[in-house]
């Protein structure tokens, strides 16, 4: 995501500074002490401006949810939407999704969320997609066995590409979805998808379920 420099984003972050999780590694397998113990633990990666995250924490307040995004810009605007809504089960982390296995201890995470990531069109590019098998395999590191991860997006070529890529990092497609507001499916909205769905855009989604043994070996290619 591009957004133009915000000339008063420092002092907006700092205002958010109680939910913004600036040394995330010194609560790495500790992170229920923020919520309650045996809580829920959902990360979503790429959150944009939050309006997914606000709603989706606000509407399960029993979960405990941390939002990565690395364009400060936009995560400033989901923080302060967390922040006026006076929720006290989202944190904020401004890092690469690489990096999750640093930040999360192995079985940690529940379910993990990818709305509306960069695309990255082109072959020369397959790496960069937060659906490249190489990601999958960081998740999984961090992600309980039987736990979820949740795609959406609009570009479909980057949907097809996603349908090989999860299986060849071990985890099993549980079910799937072209066209998400057909009426047979019922999700939260980020602010791209209702864009998207104003314009007649369909929306694919799946659903992956990690189920392989954890010292699973997916060849990197």
């Amino acid at each position: 995501m591009r957004m133009r420099k915000k000339p008063n984003l420092i002092p907006r972050l700092a205002r958010c500074g109680a939910i913004w999780i600036q040394d995330p590694e010194n609560l790495r397998g500790r992170w229920r002490e923020l919520h309650s113990p045996g809580c829920p633990l959902h990360v979503e990666l790429g959150c944009g401006k939050g309006r997914f995250t606000a709603e989706i924490a606000a509407a399960n307040p029993e979960i405990l949810f941390v939002a990565v995004e690395r364009v400060p810009e936009a995560m400033v605007v989901a923080m302060e939407r967390v922040t006026a809504l006076g929720l006290s089960n989202v944190f904020f982390l401004s890092e690469d999704a690489a990096r999750l296995p640093d930040f999360f201890a192995p079985d940690e995470v529940n379910l993990i969320y990818i709305n509306f990531c960069d695309p990255w069109p082109g072959n020369r590019h397959a790496k960069r997609r937060l659906t490249f098998r190489s990601f999958l395999m960081e998740y999984r590191k961090v992600l309980r066995i039987g736990g979820e991860i949740r795609f959406k997006t609009d570009n479909r070529p980057l949907f097809d590409f996603s349908l090989d890529e999860f299986p060849a990092a071990g985890f099993r497609i549980s079910s799937l979805t072209y066209n998400l507001h057909s009426g047979r499916y019922a999700d939260l909205p980020t602010d791209y998808e209702a864009k998207f769905f104003a314009a007649g855009t369909p929306i694919c989604r799946l659903v992956a379920v990690q189920e392989a043994d954890r010292n699973y070996f997916c060849p990197i290619l």
